[in-house]
């Protein structure tokens, strides 16, 4: 069984509840969305054959922390759960970051799924599947990145409607380069909304550099 994977590397965990812990990223190749703000485009397509046994030897000797299985969208792939359940039994927290259009339901029980739905302004959000709202687990987050002011009242209007089992693991980040994370924080701050503000710790600790080296 192999994995077409774009990239793996060792790195702070930027965004999520998680954020500040050290980090090994899997990053899987493909996606079946173009969103408007996308940084990793370069997954779409480039990647090599690995198997489960190479993606885990390319990890820190020892290694049994945090991993993060990313994308792309790493659900277009039928062996993500596999290598995902590997990954739990070897003694990690997995964090499986998916862009909210399919299915969740294939993910192993253990991990942490990061549902990162897209807002109007990312041009992805009639791809969303909304039932996955219903599927999150305890330990399970969803994200919003907002671009705008009709994205975050957007966003506001879909918990209110479908409220998460963990509100605290509700996180909104502001788009690089058209939210100002200050606006974010008022707006949040002003509706009392149940939610987490997150800033990309990766774009403050390496500004400027879009890709691991």
């Amino acid at each position: 069984m192999a994995l077409v994977v774009n990239e793996t590397f060792f790195s702070i965990q930027g965004e999520s509840s998680f954020a500040g812990l050290p980090c090994f990223f899997v990053r899987l190749t493909g996606c079946n969305l173009r969103c408007s703000y996308c940084d990793t485009r370069y997954a779409y397509e480039e990647g090599k054959s690995m198997s489960v046994e190479n993606i885990l030897s390319a990890m820190p000797p020892d290694y049994t922390g945090l991993v993060e299985v990313t994308g792309g969208e790493p659900l277009l792939q039928d062996e993500c759960p596999t290598l995902v359940d590997r990954l739990v039994r070897e003694g990690h927290t997995v964090l499986v970051e998916t862009n909210g259009s399919l299915d969740i339901r294939s993910l192993p029980e253990g991990s942490v799924c990061i549902l990162d739905i897209k807002c109007p302004d990312s041009g992805m959000s009639d791809r969303m599947n909304l039932d996955n709202l219903r599927h999150l687990r305890s330990r399970d987050e969803v994200k919003f990145v907002v671009q705008s002011r009709a994205d975050y009242l957007w966003a506001g209007h879909l918990l209110r409607q479908s409220p998460p089992r963990s509100p605290e693991k509700v996180l909104f980040s502001p788009a690089h380069g058209t939210c100002e994370p200050r606006e974010l924080a008022e707006w949040l701050l002003a509706d009392r909304l149940e939610a987490r503000i997150q800033l990309p710790l990766h774009r403050l600790l390496w500004p400027g550099v879009e890709r691991a080296k």
